[in-house]
């Protein structure tokens, strides 16, 4: 028997992208789907509805999930969204649980089954459905682009009749997958790169990249591939290596964010301050409240004489790219699901177990458990 697939249209503010393309649309069909999409749902990126093909379209959102057996979303849906599910059904969309209590609540309240993106295991085997680094790698890309674009000088060197201009400097702090793109991004336009994490054993694929590797002698790791938090005097030892580097740049990539947390403080106010006429930082974890602490998320502002670009939700900003590798990301994870044409959950596998937000009118995941438990 044929399984219903929903898409929701995103509402929420600076949001573009969309959950279902048309080259997903058709595999999912093949998995032994039948497809509703909103109505509009791919007009922010200029995708019409008549670029799907079999597929019904309906206006109203809770009209169009009530009979879904599985319902697709990149930004968490409404209350009334899922309230109009059925029992048992299937979302699946990015939540971050601590920033939407209510909604877990409400997931767990009406026997919704919810994988949230977020929670996908960055193991090997789960590459094809990590959001979180198609994304990043989108992000740190823009991030490049968006620090050459917002200077007042060209990146690569250049000979003219009247003489060279020298490379530009980039220094890209974070080199999770994020700040590999902006490396490798920057590097492409001309720039002299240099890279920065707390964790040293990314060294080798900064190098790898053509950049340099700034070492401080600190060794951060933590669980899961993030930081984990510096002492006192960590912090202290590494300022005293990387704020040379800082005041010396002419652009700024920062990319350290961690889900479900505020983002890392990379740079002072004093660093900030020492930095030279016309740089830029461009901070890519401003979700996070930021990487440096003048960062006005969603904003631009001049501090000094550096400007510092802000923006948010910045992989909807290449929103066509990125609704594509968001929905080929999903369509990877439904397939887990389905079984010669039917729905069938295997909970013993680990990707799908570890992305469990809810199920069974019970809150899977520990830690979301512990911030619905305290709200």
């Amino acid at each position: 028997m044929a399984f219903k697939i929903a898409v929701l249209k995103e509402t929420r503010a600076n949001e573009r992208r969309v959950a279902l393309v048309p080259v997903v649309a058709d595999k999912l069909t093949k998995l032994g789907a039948t497809l509703a999409v909103q109505t509009g749902a791919g007009d922010a990126v200029k995708l019409p509805d008549s670029a799907f093909k079999n597929v019904h379209f309906a206006a109203n959102p809770q009209g169009l999930v009530s009979d879904a057996d599985i319902v697709l979303a990149v930004q968490p849906p409404s209350l009334e969204a899922v309230d109009a599910m059925k029992d048992g059904a299937i979302l699946i969309s990015f939540i971050y649980a601590h920033k939407e209590i209510e909604l877990v609540k409400k997931l767990r309240d009406k026997n919704i089954t919810c994988f949230a993106m977020e929670l996908v295991p960055r193991i090997t085997r789960a590459q094809a459905m990590d959001a979180l680094s198609s994304q990043a790698a989108l992000a740190g890309y823009y991030g490049a682009l968006l620090g050459a674009t917002s200077i007042a000088r060209m990146m690569p060197m250049t000979t003219f009749a009247t003489g060279s201009i020298r490379p530009g400097t980039v220094l890209v702090m974070g080199v999770g997958v994020a700040g590999l793109s902006a490396i490798a991004t920057a590097r492409r336009i001309g720039a002299k790169v240099e890279g920065y994490d707390v964790r040293p054993e990314v060294k080798e694929q900064v190098e790898s990249l053509g950049a340099k590797f700034i070492d401080t002698g600190v060794d951060a790791r933590g669980e899961g591939g993030y930081a984990r938090e510096l002492t006192t005097e960590e912090k202290d030892k590494i300022a005293a290596v990387v704020t040379k580097h800082i005041q010396a740049a002419d652009i700024i990539i920062t990319t350290a964010a961690i889900p479900g947390r505020p983002s890392p403080k990379l740079i002072s106010k004093a660093q900030v301050d020492g930095m030279k006429g016309g740089s830029v930082i461009i901070d890519l974890a401003a979700e996070g409240g930021g990487n440096t602490e003048y960062t006005q998320p969603g904003e631009t502002v001049t501090v000094g004489q550096t400007t510092i670009v802000a923006p948010l939700n910045v992989p909807s900003l290449l929103g066509e790219h990125a609704s594509e590798l968001y929905a080929k990301n999903q369509f990877n994870l439904v397939e887990l699901m389905v079984k010669e044409g039917v729905l069938a959950v295997n909970w013993e596998d680990e990707v799908l177990a570890k992305a469990c937000l809810t199920h069974g009118g019970e809150i899977k995941n520990e830690a979301a458990a512990k911030a619905v438990d305290a709200a």
